[in-house]
């Protein structure tokens, strides 16, 4: 993910956040942009969305795209967009209109989305729409290759992870929360076997940049992270403020 910053006098501020799945980047994100009045935007969604319409499709099958060209001639007409929820202030995906917010959290959806994400033309197709953001400045942003591919030259670098365990059992909560029928064996299979596909895929894998700051955050509270941050933040610019 990445937070771009703007504050009077000086040029736009990137922060790229990347890491594992389930590691809590979307709400140390939205957390941040709450906190810098920033304009939060989940890029894992864009990938989900792209996979929730090759579900519909019947472009996915059990040993992945089943057809990676016709998948690729479809990105025509995929339409995404982020909207204003219903309640609260965070922001929800639509596809083609309709809002998707619900469906791409499924773990049918969790389950083939670093499938479709390791397909270049869709890769390319997600960079394309973060880069739109990256030139209207003022958002949070959180993915996978955000400070090695769409903005390597980002001037704060952040690495998260945490224990497969722990980041499954936190998976794990929220969907017993939405009233999923989950199940912990399940979703610990999911979270190791998209670590491996996120890190081995041929285009764009999961990698620490060189100049990335380190964040296993197994043992820690979202707030112990605000503070990691805030003092980061605070060290490196001086003069951002919080809101």
């Amino acid at each position: 993910m990445f937070v771009l910053i703007r504050y009077m006098g000086k040029r736009d501020i990137i922060i790229a956040i990347d890491g594992h799945s389930s590691t809590g980047k979307s709400s140390f994100a939205k957390e941040i942009a709450s906190r810098y009045g920033l304009i939060y935007v989940d890029t894992g969604a864009l990938y989900r969305g792209v996979t929730l319409f090759a579900l519909r499709n019947g472009l996915i099958n059990e040993m992945g795209v089943e057809n990676p060209e016709k998948l690729h001639n479809q990105l025509g007409n995929v339409n995404l967009k982020f909207g204003q929820a219903a309640r609260g202030a965070n922001s929800e995906l639509y596809l083609n209109g309709e809002n998707i917010e619900a469906q791409i959290r499924s773990l049918e959806v969790a389950g083939k989305v670093s499938i479709v994400a390791a397909q270049k033309p869709v890769r390319d197709f997600v960079d394309s729409i973060l880069k739109e953001f990256g030139v209207t400045g003022g958002v949070v942003m959180d993915g996978r290759d955000i400070g090695t591919v769409v903005f390597p030259d980002a001037d704060l670098k952040i690495f998260m992870t945490a224990d497969p365990k722990v980041r499954a059992m936190r998976r794990y909560r929220e969907m017993v929360t939405r009233g999923e029928d989950a199940n912990f064996d399940e979703v610990l299979k999911n979270v190791v076997e998209r670590d491996f596909m996120d890190e081995n895929r041929e285009n764009a894998p999961l990698r620490r940049a060189t100049d990335a700051i380190f964040l296993d955050n197994s043992n820690m509270t979202e707030e112990d992270q605000m503070v990691w941050i805030e003092k980061i933040i605070s060290e490196k610019w001086k003069s951002l403020k919080k809101n």
